[in-house]
């Protein structure tokens, strides 16, 4: 009688259904921190500024193209239109945030490549969508540096923006190995106008600078303060005691681009001019 020939199974780390199940969880979860760190480290990017802020919040031409679209609409005396137009207003003011972003890393990025490559200083790093992301990568990749993208699944698709040099475009699944890599290098923290993403990772940086969990110490800077002290009560946290005034000291704000780069640029060379880099081994 015959034997029958038998099939080698794949190795488990090609079983696709296995590297899916939830017993694989582990290793995709190690893949998320070894992946950013291999390629990081083989682009020489030493530390990080983080720019964080609305994907809602696209170019002033956007906004404006909008609104002449809603002119345009024969039935102007709807609620639905009058909606419409109020929120396409509102966006419009709010564009100037995409400006804004975009000309502070510019700015910073072309600051930062007077430090040469060995390794590359102050990476601008933003989550990697669109509206205020993409502006803080648009504006790197205007001063023509290297420019990290931290992109993330979500169940409504986001294509990471094209402004992303290609070698540092990161997708995660795992929203804490994400925030572990906004953290892990990054120097200075700016947050524009946002919503509910924005303000979990800004209060994710505060809690672990109160908490002591950060092995350095980062800048943070609140962009739009008219914005920021409509929606946040911080001197009343201060008041009434649940948080101090060290702790809100934490905290600097600026309404220009000039401002906002003098704030940044000092606390940088004051604090991390030598580099405490990824690149070392």
């Amino acid at each position: 009688m015959a034997r029958r020939k038998t099939t080698s199974p794949p190795p488990a780390y090609r079983d696709a259904a296995f590297m899916e199940s939830l017993a694989a969880r582990p290793v995709r979860i190690l893949t998320e921190y070894i992946d950013p760190l291999v390629r990081m480290r083989r682009e020489g990017v030493g530390d990080t500024i983080v720019i964080f802020g609305s994907a809602r919040i696209g170019p002033p031409e956007q906004a404006q193209a909008r609104l002449k679209r809603l002119a345009r609409v024969r039935h102007k005396a709807s609620p639905r239109h009058r909606a419409a137009v109020r929120q396409a207003r509102a966006v419009m003011e709010m564009s100037r945030y995409y400006q804004a972003a975009r000309d502070l890393s510019r700015r910073i990025t072309a600051w930062s490549l007077t430090f040469g490559e060995q390794p590359r200083r102050f990476v601008v790093c933003s989550g990697g969508g669109p509206g205020l992301m993409e502006a803080a990568n648009r504006g790197a990749a205007d001063a023509g540096g290297k420019t990290i993208g931290l992109s993330i699944e979500l169940p409504r698709e986001q294509h990471p923006n094209r402004y992303i040099s290609p070698e540092l475009n990161f997708q995660f699944h795992y929203f804490f190995m994400r925030k572990l890599w906004f953290a892990q290098l990054a120097k200075a923290l700016i947050i524009f106008p946002g919503g509910f993403g924005t303000m979990d990772e800004l209060f994710e940086m505060l809690t672990l600078m109160q908490t002591g969990k950060l092995g350095h110490r980062i800048l943070i800077l609140m962009y739009g303060r008219s914005y920021w002290d409509r929606v946040v009560n911080w001197r009343e946290m201060v008041r009434a005691g649940t948080i101090n005034q060290r702790e809100y000291g934490l905290l600097q704000f600026a309404d220009t681009v000039d401002e906002a780069f003098r704030h940044i640029r000092r606390g940088l060379e004051k604090f991390h001019v030598s580099p405490d880099t990824l690149v070392k081994e």
